[in-house]
């Protein structure tokens, strides 16, 4: 065997300075047009308001336009930018005739195209007769940066030939609170990963130049700025309370990454983070996002946020001040989105001297810099015949080979999987034969509860089985099944005897649980176990003495401890999109190999959760003498974790140097073989440990590196990991970085090897 040397950069955590490239030429188009504009004008360039003002769909389908409206939102409050669908996707036709409307009124009225903007979230998730892709934690399981780009490249491309410019993606929320609603819009636990993956998606939506985005590209917005993801109650939009060095270290490391790769938005946490609502903390939004960063970016809020901070939050006692906290503390355009008061009640603000003209031309000039950027003003509207592949099957292809390296293989004993051609299979479950719950939310529609009928060519787990193994060999018999008409979780009354009955003509069982589909607050979940009937199921499918496959399709990872016994092969496929079917039995028929990896910590217990990166001493054992008290960290699986149909061994780990300081970079190397008898793909991952910390309790580990690499059978490869030293510091209390003197272990596989700094660095940047 010969070594193949693979080398994969990590790229160093000093921020660039500016974070986007000055263009002195679109600098100036900015001015000039700045400096005609009114007041007015400027107050509706920063105003966002709903497509549902304009237009909605009538009872045959088709679109009604309100009379006067579009005049109305443009010509007299010269709104400058519009959002959402009309509750459903629409078709690229009809999105070219609605941006198309919209544009003309804008150009013709106030002489500045509108900016229109869509939750685009795991492929055209409102764009009909799209490609879905796997959402962000499936892409996240891949560890692969450039699924990750492509998906977010070929997203671009079919959003622009819906002559949409603007996307709220991505989304790079830590969740590292496991009954979040919002877990799989998002890539996981880490901030290393979640950083990696989202800066990947930025460069596939804008391309390479964000002060000229091309034809092919549209803008991003990363969202939700910053911490959204860890609330106390685990509800949607309700108040976190972090830490300021987990704030800096760990919450806004995704962010800063996906700025230095050219973001041109940001949209704002809804909630609060330790008492203070986002969209008024001058501090996150100007002096850490704006200042710092040097971004001359544009920051939007999310979903009539200005408003909450009267009716919700009870920080302001009305729209009006809570209009002026916003804007002071950075807020460039304020998603409405029904009511255009925002706009009269902002003009009297700036005539009484609470916001000033500098902050009224500086959040201006921002939206006008994006618009110039996306070169709205010289082709507001792009045209669909420059769009050929919009829905291709090659797009359709890029989607599957996502979702094949999604998909998580937790347990095999005995070698269940791959099942051989021929055997019997019965399929059951509720998510069995659901398109809807293997798309997740943000489908079609908000809540993801999608017609069957618009996604009809595309297979079920249930098709695709039957399709792969042969319709004879493959029966359906669901057992649980969800009400379509009410929430998300609940099920109609189970039908267990059917199943049992067809368990006697098969061979091994495949049971289908999870969850149904949904997002945000509609998704709030207060117990984390699988529901009562799913876990029946399971039960009732061992009882028949028959193996059982257990498919996890959810969200979020729900318990199933008392269950997992029962299963002879554990797969979890997460939200793998509208070709996750085709993948996962292409999969189970041995076609293609598992390679995803968990990208969080599955609980074992309800009560005791934890992430990977957990504090040194949440892990202690047990002490001598009368207080023998201890404590365990606790999961189902681990981050990280996943098998394959083959196996790797990790040899000779190295590195460059034994000892270090500040502005050293250390190349770690370690050799990685392919000793089974399948081809494989392998996520190499480079874990640090600060063995001591002197401000702060250190984590566990931290995840520094990350290359997905593929091996033939018997092959080796030497995959080098480029490691600055800075990056080994750690945020102490005071909310400054400190890279300290001392011993750190590096963890590749099961290889470690302690290496150490030998001098003190405290930074003075707040950003290394």
């Amino acid at each position: 065997m010969t070594g193949i040397a693979l080398m994969a950069t990590l790229v160093s955590a000093s921020a660039a300075v500016p974070a986007i490239p000055r263009d002195n030429k679109l600098e100036k188009k900015v001015e000039e047009t700045l400096a005609r504009m009114t007041l007015e004008e400027k107050i509706g360039q920063m105003t966002e308001l709903a497509i549902d003002l304009i237009c909605h769909r009538g009872p045959d389908g088709k679109l009604v336009y309100h009379p006067g409206m579009l005049d109305s939102i443009i010509s007299k409050y010269k709104v400058g930018s519009i959002l959402n669908a009309p509750q459903h996707s629409l078709t690229p036709e009809e999105w070219n005739e609605v941006i198309g409307k919209i544009q003309e009124v804008s150009m013709r009225e106030i002489g500045i195209p509108c900016i229109y903007g869509l939750d685009q979230n795991h492929g055209v998730t409102y764009s009909t007769g799209g490609t879905l892709f796997p959402q962000n934690i499936s892409l996240a399981a891949t560890f692969n940066r450039e699924l990750a780009k492509e998906s977010a490249s070929i997203t671009a491309y079919e959003t622009k030939a819906s002559a949409c410019p603007w996307t709220y993606s991505p989304t790079v929320d830590l969740v590292r609170v496991a009954s979040w609603p919002r877990v799989w819009e998002n890539f996981g636990e880490d901030p290393y990963l979640s950083g990696e993956m989202g800066a990947a998606q930025v460069r596939g939506f804008q391309g390479d130049n964000p002060n000229k985005i091309g034809k092919n590209n549209i803008a991003t917005s990363v969202k939700h700025y910053m911490a959204y993801s860890v609330p106390f109650s685990g509800k949607d939009r309700t108040p976190a309370y972090v830490s300021e060095a987990d704030l800096r270290e760990k919450h806004f490391e995704p962010y800063k990454k996906c700025i230095e790769a050219g973001a041109l938005t940001v949209m704002v946490n809804s909630a609060s983070v330790n008492g203070i609502p986002t969209h008024i903390n001058k501090r996150l939004l100007t002096d850490w996002l704006k200042d710092e960063l040097q971004w001359d970016g544009m920051i939007v809020t999310d979903w009539s946020d200005i408003n909450n901070l009267y009716s919700r939050e009870k920080v302001a006692r009305n729209k009006k001040e809570a209009i002026k906290m916003a804007i002071n503390a950075g807020i460039d355009m304020a998603m409405e989105p029904y009511q255009w008061d925002y706009c009269t009640l902002l003009k009297e603000l700036v005539e009484e001297g609470e916001v000033s003209m500098e902050r009224i031309d500086d959040a201006t000039r921002r939206v006008l810099r994006l618009k110039y950027r996306l070169g709205l003003f010289e082709n507001p509207v792009p045209q669909l015949k420059d769009y050929p592949e919009f829905g291709s099957a090659k797009n359709a292809e890029a989607a599957r080979r996502a979702a094949v390296e999604s998909m998580i293989l937790l347990k095999n004993d005995g070698d269940i999987l791959p099942l051989k051609k021929g055997t019997k299979i019965l399929v059951t479950g509720p998510n069995a034969n659901s398109m809807r719950s293997l798309n997740g939310g943000w489908t079609i529609t908000w809540q993801g509860k999608l017609s069957p009928e618009e996604l009809a060519e595309k297979n079920t787990i249930y098709e695709a089985l039957a399709n792969t193994f042969g319709s004879e060999n493959v029966s359906y018999v669901p057992g649980v099944t969800y009400n379509e008409n009410g929430g998300y979780n609940d099920e109609n009354a189970p039908d267990f005897e059917p199943v049992a009955e067809a368990a006697k003509n098969a061979d091994v069982i495949v049971v289908c649980v999870g969850e149904n589909s949904y997002t945000e607050t509609p998704g709030n979940l207060s117990d984390l176990n699988l529901s009562a009937n799913q876990k029946e199921l399971v039960r009732i499918a061992a009882a028949t003495g028959k193996p059982i496959v257990m498919i996890l399709n959810e969200g979020r990872a729900r318990v199933i401890s008392d269950i997992e016994p029962l299963a002879a092969a554990i797969v979890d496929i997460l939200l793998p999109g509208s070709e996750g079917g085709d993948a996962l039995a292409m999969l189970m028929a041995g076609e293609e190999n598992f390679s995803g990896r968990l990208p969080y910590t599955y609980p074992r217990d309800v009560n005791s959760l934890s992430t990977y990166d957990y504090k040194a001493s949440e892990q202690v054992g047990t002490m001598a003498g009368a207080y023998d008290y201890n404590a365990s960290i606790t999961n189902q699986w681990p981050f990280g974790y996943g098998l394959s149909y083959t196996t790797f061994e990790y040899g000779n780990l190295r590195t460059s140097k034994d000892k270090f300081v500040d502005g050293d970079v250390i190349s770690v190397s370690v050799d990685v073989t392919n000793t089974g008898n399948v081809a494989g793909k392998e996520t190499v991952m480079l874990y640090s440990t600060d063995l001591v910390a002197s401000r702060i309790v250190p984590d566990n580990r931290r995840l520094r590196a990350f290359e997905k690499i593929e091996l033939a059978p018997g092959q080796t490869r030497t995959v080098t990991f480029k490691l600055p030293a800075s990056e080994l510091a750690y945020v102490g209390h005071d909310g400054k970085w400190i890279l300290e003197e001392g011993d750190f272990r590096l963890t590749a596989g099961k290889l470690s090897k302690v290496i150490s700094c030998t001098q003190t660095k405290e930074y003075a940047s707040p950003n290394k």
